[in-house]
């Protein structure tokens, strides 16, 4: 019964290890039978390897000229080289197996494309948000940008987000997708920026000469632009002056230039309007006091408005 039992256990081990060897001679069968197709699919992705490289390696040259359109180079010709890396081995694929259908890897990337576009939603649009402004140009890297509470000069731009470093030698880091869908105001846009500042004079005082003053100080004022001319206009009537609104432009529109300008234009004004007797008032006020002690305090009827009666 033992020697029995033994013997068939011997005889499927045996019809096993047969098995796994037809399955294996099966297998090495296949691949020889299948080894031209291998070879020429290798040989077939390696093609669109070097291909998907070339075209990355010329948009970045024809990109380089510009740092802003260096960088869209990278991003484009990263994608341009993913792209072409995927459909050659796609063509490997077909080759290899050739029942393998166009239609079950569209199937394939339709499922994986919604399942990363909800797990990667903010990155994405992140990502599309910076290929935009890459490929539109709204601000350039060095420009001065104003965003929402944040003011600085734009030192990178890259596919997730924008880095701008504050007057005040901060960084500051804004997700793309936060500049592309909210107003941003450039102030380097342009070559020449105007300034202006409200100056005060008191209503006792003769407003052409004053404006004449104040245009001549301006005019004198070392860079200011002659084109476009600068102007002087009242603009309004305040409750103790009145408000004379002088305007410049400068060349070039950084912050630095900008604040330099003003200092020596205010100052200028300031000096000249006092020198001639013209009045810059400041708002001033006048404090009554009534007695408490009087019999009728507290009488509004024998009192007038701050004054005993």
């Amino acid at each position: 019964m033992i020697i029995a039992q033994a013997s068939s256990v011997t005889e499927n081990a045996k019809e096993e290890i047969n098995s796994a060897w037809d399955r294996t001679q099966l297998l090495i069968d296949n691949t020889i039978a299948r080894l031209p197709s291998i070879i020429l699919a290798i040989i077939v992705f390696i093609v669109f390897f070097f291909v998907a490289r070339g075209i990355k390696i010329a948009i970045r040259r024809v990109t380089r000229h510009r740092r802003n359109a260096r960088s869209l180079g990278m991003v484009l010709g990263r994608l341009a080289q993913g792209a072409i890396i995927l459909i050659g081995a796609f063509v490997a694929l077909t080759i290899v197996i050739p029942s393998f259908k166009i239609g079950d890897l569209v199937n394939l990337l339709g499922i994986s494309g919604v399942a990363i576009g909800f797990a990667f939603r903010d990155i994405l649009q992140n990502f599309l948000s910076g290929i935009l402004i890459l490929l539109t140009e709204p601000f350039e890297i060095n420009d001065q940008i104003v965003f929402k509470n944040f003011e600085g000069t734009v030192e990178n731009i890259e596919t997730r987000a924008t880095t701008i470093r504050t007057y005040d030698n901060r960084r500051i880091v804004i997700p793309n997708a936060e500049l592309f869908t909210n107003a941003v105001t450039v102030n380097t846009a342009f070559e020449k920026r105007r300034i202006q500042y409200d100056f005060g004079i008191g209503y006792g005082d003769d407003i052409e000469g004053a404006r004449q003053l104040i245009l001549e100080t301006i005019r004198e004022t070392e860079g200011v632009l002659s084109d476009p001319p600068p102007d002087v206009l009242v603009v309004e009537l305040a409750d103790c002056t009145v408000n004379l609104r002088g305007r410049w432009w400068i060349n070039p529109p950084r912050r630095a230039d900008a604040l330099d300008f003003r200092d020596r234009v205010l100052s200028g004004v300031k000096n000249k309007l006092t020198a001639n007797g013209i009045d810059m008032p400041f708002p001033t006020q006048q404090i009554l006091f009534h007695d408490q002690t009087e019999e009728t305090d507290g009488d509004r009827n024998l009192q007038r408005e701050g004054w005993p009666a």
